[in-house]
């Protein structure tokens, strides 16, 4: 049985909205024994429900991913990892949540395609009239622009690269610099970068030395960096940012624009990139051997098609966030020596533990459940006899989530195949083609 980690804390909060409070307000101890109480009555349905459709566990070995033997692997993998330098903390481009509060790892975000405006903005020029026009999705975010770019191939620009423009409302001068990341046929092909909120920019940014602006409160209200913007929700910032570009002749048009918005998968919110200092592992090494394993046939996917689909995943991997801004879930190993900011990651707390201050956030609630497979048995004699197991059955979407990391996992601690088959369920969707929840109330009740 698993925690989950933000959906719970996300039911667990509204209902403490419903009673007009927070979890800020309650405290952390209080929370977790709010969410403890619903984890307990909702554990106990869904094991009646699995029990009256006659699934046939062994009652007897149930385990839950918060027991004490489970969170004591958890925190002995993340030490060995972290010991073993895959396993750091710096600061990256990350998917924010303004309404969970927390960071998202790129497979916690739903991207949806939604019809919006491109925004065409002329900057204007430093030492000559004129102005650059650069079209974005997002004009909100201009306030943390850094510069300008464009393709260096694009002759239209070559006679500005390395001249300066100055951002509205602000007025920042920034350089306009050429990359070839820029792509001339989008837009105007000159781009407004923004490396604190977006994760093109911030690889721009990284090439070129560019300072890293933010520009919104962790809520998704804009901060002082924002000028006369502060205090606005994002939403907000960007109509009377348009409005007043538009006062000002800056607004040279703007489109209708078809893209994909990334929302959190939990409560659905627009998610806003953020340059943020989480923790992360480096999955390049672990990816190799899951790689393997399934190129060779020790591993088996059914259907196959769904092979392709894990193979390009672990090809094109990117490190995994594993940080999470949450009070529900297992904490992170780490202390920081309040004196003289020492760091210590072991399994058990130091002795000493007064001098010292825990890391408040969580682990993300994969990276508990990628060691499920070696630490369900809770005895020696019970993981030598079943692990390595021969099925695992579950569905399509949870195959980056959890089956190619279990595979990661099982070949980095134990050297061996967690299991010799994967066989993916087909899913029951509604008419709009959703899965099944409570949350969204389109799940047959009991």
């Amino acid at each position: 049985v698993d925690h989950a980690g933000i959906a719970t804390q996300v039911v667990v909060e509204r209902q403490l909205a419903k009673e007009k409070t927070d979890r800020y307000q309650i405290g952390r101890e209080k929370f977790l024994e709010r969410a403890w109480q619903w984890a307990k009555q909702c554990h106990g349905t869904i094991v009646k429900q699995h029990q009256r459709l006659g699934i046939s566990c062994d009652w007897d070995r149930e385990v839950f991913t918060l027991d004490e033997g489970p969170s004591r692997a958890v925190r002995t993998a993340f030490v060995r990892l972290y010991e073993k330098g895959l396993i750091y903390r710096g600061e990256k481009i990350i998917n924010w949540c303004p309404r969970c509060a927390t960071a998202l790892s790129d497979l916690e975000v739903d991207h949806q395609e939604s019809c919006g405006e491109l925004y065409y903005i002329r900057y204007k020029l430093v030492g000559e009239d004129g102005f650059v026009t650069v079209a974005t999705t997002r004009p909100e975010t201009l306030l943390g622009d850094t510069a300008v770019a464009v393709n260096p191939d694009d002759e239209r620009y070559k006679r500005l690269i390395g001249k300066q423009a100055v951002i509205p409302f602000v007025n920042r001068i920034v350089p306009i610099i050429a990359d070839s990341a820029i792509d001339p046929a989008f837009g105007t092909g000159a781009l407004k970068v923004t490396p604190a909120h977006d994760p093109v920019d911030f690889e721009i940014g990284g090439r070129h030395n560019l300072p890293s602006v933010n520009v919104m409160n962790p809520d998704g209200t804009m901060n002082e960096n924002a000028g006369p913007y502060k205090d606005l929700d994002r939403e907000e910032c960007r109509k009377q940012i348009v409005t007043d570009l538009q006062k000002n002749g800056q607004l040279e048009k703007t489109e209708k624009y078809t893209h994909s918005i990334g929302h959190c998968d939990r409560c659905q919110v627009v998610i806003e990139p953020s340059v943020s200092e989480q923790w992360f592992v480096k999955t390049e090494p672990l990816a190799k051997h899951a790689l393997e394993v399934v190129k060779n046939g020790e591993i088996k996917i059914i259907p196959e098609r769904f092979t392709k689909i894990y193979l390009d995943w672990l090809e094109n991997i990117r490190d995994w966030c594993i940080s999470r801004q949450l009070w529900w879930g297992h904490r992170i190993p780490v202390w920081y020596h309040k004196e003289t900011n020492e760091i210590y990651c072991e399994v058990n707390p130091p002795e000493d533990i007064e001098n010292w201050e825990q890391d408040p956030d969580v682990l993300d609630t994969w990276a508990s459940s990628w060691l499920w497979a070696q630490d369900v048995f809770t005895t020696e004699e019970d993981q030598n006899y079943y692990y390595p197991t021969d099925l695992l059955v579950t569905a399509p979407d949870i195959i980056f989530f959890w089956v190619a990391r279990m595979i990661m996992a099982g070949m980095y601690f134990k050297n061996e195949i967690p299991f010799e088959d994967v066989y993916f369920t087909s899913v029951i969707r509604d008419d709009k083609g959703r899965r099944m929840s409570k949350s969204l109330g389109n799940s047959p009740r009991s």
